[in-house]
């Protein structure tokens, strides 16, 4: 079993910025690709970026790139998020790998965190 624990989330104006952080459990951890998911109120959780194991090769989804990049080190794995906007409002959920090569979809994913809710007030 692999926990993960989301922090970083909070308050921002539109326009701002906040970084979340996502630390896992295991020592293992360094061979997952890891990836962020969010869900907004009313609307299914959705694929926001993903790192591979060693962080060569990343993915953002097309509604955040420009803003927000992914990235790790050997103890966590980061979603830094720049020029907030309202509709990024949403509870943000770090996720685990079990394979090196990232994925775009949930049922990809062995591991989910809790969330950190994020809200971007106009």
């Amino acid at each position: 079993q692999v926990q993960l624990v989301e922090s970083g989330g909070g308050l921002v104006q539109a326009g701002g910025s906040l970084r979340l952080s996502c630390a896992a459990s295991r020592r293992t951890f360094s061979s997952y690709a890891m990836g962020w998911f969010r869900q907004a109120p009313g609307k299914e959780r959705e694929f926001v970026a993903a790192i591979s194991w060693r962080g060569g090769s990343t993915s953002i989804a097309d509604s955040v790139k420009g803003r927000f990049t992914i990235s790790r080190d050997n103890a966590k794995v980061y979603l830094q998020m720049n020029s907030l906007k309202p509709e990024d409002t949403a509870v943000y959920y770090c996720a685990a790998r079990s394979v090196r090569n990232w994925g775009v979809r949930e049922y990809e994913y062995d591991y989910w965190g809790q969330g950190t809710q994020v809200t971007v007030s106009s």
